[in-house]
């Protein structure tokens, strides 16, 4: 019997490309998405549609997904409001998602004896500390509602692992970019907001200086990682850094993107935003070591096929 997996948030840009990976993997799965379609989209399952089931759900209201778990061997906990702009203007909102949804979605996955859990935990976790890269062993210092309640989400995992048995794996997320991603809101990702910037031809607004500096991470990497921590023994109860070690500033960033297009555009700068951190940078040892992740794509690699990517779909 194949194997039945959950994937909350997965019409989502990152979700979307896990579902993806999941049927590449194992075309036999019993894939299940639940998604509320508040950030996810139905056209990100494009092409899937008949090979996965889609429930339209909210991960806040236990009685409505808690069934779906019965017989789920793996879930992949997705599903956020994954902003920390946004988490500042709406702190309850993002609270009842990113906290109270994912103890729903533990909740259910013991109930229903799901063998485990992977959960998107943020590198926001690791707050402004100066040491660079960020390994797994630092404490914790966030500074926006989001990193909070994205900690909140590994410590419950933690937690659920040591009382109740249920497997976890944790991954920090490090600035994942790639198709998909919605340019469409002032709170979604930097890279998808240059991308719509570069193809219309006007320049995006950098916040603050643009040396600020990120471990930029294909989406495909993540995916290769999630995948592997789903299968290693070893990575039950762990948390684990989800980047490239790479880092590349905002300006950086742009001028790469400009290159690729053959293009000059001067950005505009405006203010820092509240709760931005300055640098972030993934130790990936421990995933490289014990899980056997290597990233495949680098960061302009990674940039090429995006852009591509929102090309097509301009044009089409």
């Amino acid at each position: 019997m194949p194997d039945r997996i959950i994937v909350t948030g997965g019409a989502g840009f990152i979700g979307s490309a896990l579902v993806r990976g999941l049927l590449a993997e194992d075309d036999s799965a019993h894939v299940l998405v639940l998604d509320n379609l508040s950030t996810g989209k139905l056209q990100n399952l494009d092409g899937l549609r008949g090979e996965v089931e889609l429930h339209q759900v909210d991960l806040r209201h236990y009685q409505a997904i808690a069934g779906l778990f019965d017989g789920a061997e793996l879930v992949f906990h997705l599903a956020a409001i994954p902003s920390v702009p946004r988490s500042i203007a709406e702190p309850e909102a993002s609270h009842e998602v990113n906290v109270n949804g994912t103890f729903n979605v533990l909740l259910a996955a013991q109930r229903h004896r799901a063998r485990r859990v992977i959960y998107s935990g943020s590198s926001s976790a690791y707050g402004d500390t100066p040491t660079l890269p960020k390994t797994e062993s630092m404490p914790p210092q966030p500074k926006s509602p989001y990193a909070v309640q994205k900690l909140v989400g590994e410590y419950y995992a933690s937690v659920f692992t040591q009382v109740y048995g249920l497997e976890t794996v944790a991954v920090r997320f490090f600035n994942v970019f790639g198709p998909r991603q919605d340019p469409g809101s002032p709170y979604s990702g930097v890279i998808s907001l240059f991308i719509d910037a570069l193809l219309q031809r006007r320049p995006p607004t950098i916040f603050g200086d643009g040396e600020q500096s990120r471990d930029f991470t294909y989406v495909d990497n993540i995916v290769q990682l999630c995948l592997k921590a789903a299968r290693a023994p070893e990575a039950a109860g762990k948390l684990y850094n989800g980047g490239v070690g790479g880092r590349f500033t905002l300006n950086e960033a742009w001028r790469v993107l400009q290159k690729i297009e053959g293009v000059e555009i001067p950005p505009r700068y405006g203010p820092p935003r509240p709760g931005d951190i300055l640098h972030s940078q993934a130790d990936i040892a421990n995933a490289c070591r014990e899980l056997g992740y290597q990233p495949e794509i680098d960061f302009e690699e990674g940039l090429r096929r995006t852009v591509e990517w929102f090309r097509k779909g301009r044009q089409s």
